[in-house]
């Protein structure tokens, strides 16, 4: 079931999001060779309590990630989602992803983004852009009687249009009491499919795309997800409110 959004609760979500994607930046600002994934998931941690909120994915709050032990997931490389930060120092060259969701007045806010770790290779860069790029184009379908189908076409389209592949295995969401609600995005898929779009759902759109096969395997941890073929792979995620006419990203970048 699709749930509906009051004003009110779009309202709260926005606050969320809007403390979510100032601490986003603050992490951003942090990433540089020498640094370990734990280190920045503490500071996420802390910057979460800071606002009065709580994290999101760790622990019992999160029925969606079955108890995550961290607030912030550090996919390194071909890891593409739910790395868990580790004593891990970054290397110059590496790509590094990261995914961070809170609790705020009991609604979830949810983004994420792939960084660089000082200088990296045109491939890693292109595939930043790409990626990026994807979830822009996604956000461009939003709107009022479209369909999720319709997302999930633009975003494949473009990306195998540059020469590199949608995982196929995870997905988007619905978000908002609960942090995966209904529907589930996909990234690929045909126009005009799916769920028909309508105003006052709020969810997640998160292409992750990879320099290689799409296929996916979980980690060591047994938390993280990465490529079959240790090809990189980067992920982009922004929640939105859909508004009578397009949409209202509310996790935006200041």
């Amino acid at each position: 079931m699709i749930f509906i959004k009051t004003p009110e609760e779009i309202k709260i979500m926005a606050e969320a999001g809007k403390i979510l994607a100032k601490i986003m930046k603050q992490l951003m600002g942090m990433v540089e060779p020498g640094i370990t994934t734990k280190e920045l998931n503490m500071a996420a941690e802390s910057h979460i309590f800071k606002f009065g909120a709580e994290p999101g994915f760790k622990g019992p709050i999160s029925k969606g990630y079955g108890g995550f032990p961290t607030a912030l997931c550090s996919s390194v490389n071909q890891v593409i989602v739910h790395g868990v930060p580790s004593s891990y120092k970054l290397k110059q060259g590496d790509i590094l992803s990261l995914d961070l969701g809170l609790r705020w007045k009991g609604y979830f806010a949810d983004m994420a983004v792939t960084v660089p770790v000082g200088e990296i290779s045109p491939e890693a860069q292109r595939l930043i852009k790409v990626t990026k790029k994807a979830l822009k184009r996604g956000i461009k379908k939003v709107r009022p009687g479209n369909t999720f189908g319709d997302i999930g076409n633009t975003i494949q389209r473009y990306v195998e249009s540059q020469g590199f592949n949608v995982v196929r295995e995870l997905c988007g969401h619905g978000i908002g009491k609960g942090l995966h609600e209904d529907p589930q995005i996909l990234n690929y898929g045909k126009r005009h499919t799916g769920p028909k779009i309508k105003p006052s759902m709020v969810f997640c759109l998160e292409p992750m795309v990879t320099t290689g096969d799409w296929r996916i395997k979980k980690s060591k941890d047994d938390n993280g997800f990465e490529t079959t073929d240790g090809s990189l792979s980067a992920h982009f995620e922004h929640q939105m409110a859909v508004t009578e006419t397009g949409v209202k990203v509310l996790t935006e970048l200041e």
